[in-house]
């Protein structure tokens, strides 16, 4: 049974065959010309690649701060509830409360 990774497969290795049989037939020049374009082309992609994991560092701090911000506004009691659910327990258990008999 053929599926569709077979079918890529085949198409990607008569791609590559087409490509080493151009590339064995250029010239010296054309084939400095052509690594040269392909490094180009990689160091766009990598600064391109560099800019936008800046700017989802820059987007995802922002939405951080606008999203406790909002939290805040719309539910002042946010960050007590939150303490109150996902407080250090550890700390709480040693510490006797109100509800704790002492011995």
């Amino acid at each position: 049974m053929v599926n569709n990774k077979h079918i890529a497969t085949f198409i990607l290795g008569a791609l590559a065959g087409l490509a080493a049989g151009k590339y064995s037939s250029m010239s010296d020049e054309e084939k400095e010309q052509m690594i040269k374009n392909l490094k180009e082309k990689a160091n766009g992609l990598k600064d391109d690649a560099v800019k936008a994991a800046d700017n989802a560092k820059d987007y995802f701090s922002e939405l951080t701060t606008k999203g406790t911000d909002a939290i805040k506004e719309h539910f002042p009691g946010a960050e007590k509830w939150m303490h109150d659910l996902f407080g250090n327990k550890e700390s709480e258990k040693t510490e006797p409360g109100p509800d704790t008999e002492k011995a």
